[in-house]
């Protein structure tokens, strides 16, 4: 599958959405039960990423023809937390996934998070995103839940990587 990535535009939220919802929707349920799903992409909708880049949070974004219309095929995010400690979330459409599309996206967030300083990035992996973030490098170092925009907690695995700078 033929790709492109660049930072995403606040003209690019509605589309990021549906990227997301479709990733939770056909990536997510063969991890999660329904109701966990349901949770999980409630509230993803594009002012939500549009809080994030006021906030500090910077998109990336695949994009590529399907049936020949062009679609946000994926995104990953870079965010601060706190010192040199920053997060990332990737998230692509299932008829997208394992094409590195994902991997691309992760690697544009790192070298962003490298060049706002960034020695270490940690994250709330969900169950269904441990076997692509451990290609990508991420180590396991514990287990426990996290708690959706809805207030729903879903298991997880906290996972981090060291960025060579």
């Amino acid at each position: 599958m033929d790709f492109e990535t660049r930072q995403a535009r606040p003209s690019d939220v509605e589309d990021i959405a549906l990227a997301h919802r479709d990733s939770i929707q056909s990536i997510g349920a063969a991890f999660y039960p329904p109701e966990v799903v349901d949770a999980w992409q409630e509230g993803v909708v594009g002012e939500l990423y549009l809080e994030a880049m006021a906030g500090g949070e910077v998109f990336f974004i695949a994009t590529g023809r399907v049936e020949g219309a062009s679609i946000v095929l994926g995104f990953a995010s870079d965010y601060p937390i706190e010192g040199s400690r920053h997060g990332t979330s990737v998230y692509v459409r299932g008829s997208a996934a394992r094409r590195g599309i994902g991997s691309a996206l992760v690697r544009l967030a790192e070298a962003h998070a490298i060049a706002a300083g960034a020695t270490r990035i940690e994250i709330e992996a969900s169950l269904a995103g441990v076997g692509f973030y451990t290609a990508n490098g991420f180590t396991e170092i514990g287990r426990g839940v996290t708690h959706l925009r809805s207030g729903y907690a879903i298991d997880c695995i906290f996972m981090r990587k060291d960025l060579v700078v």
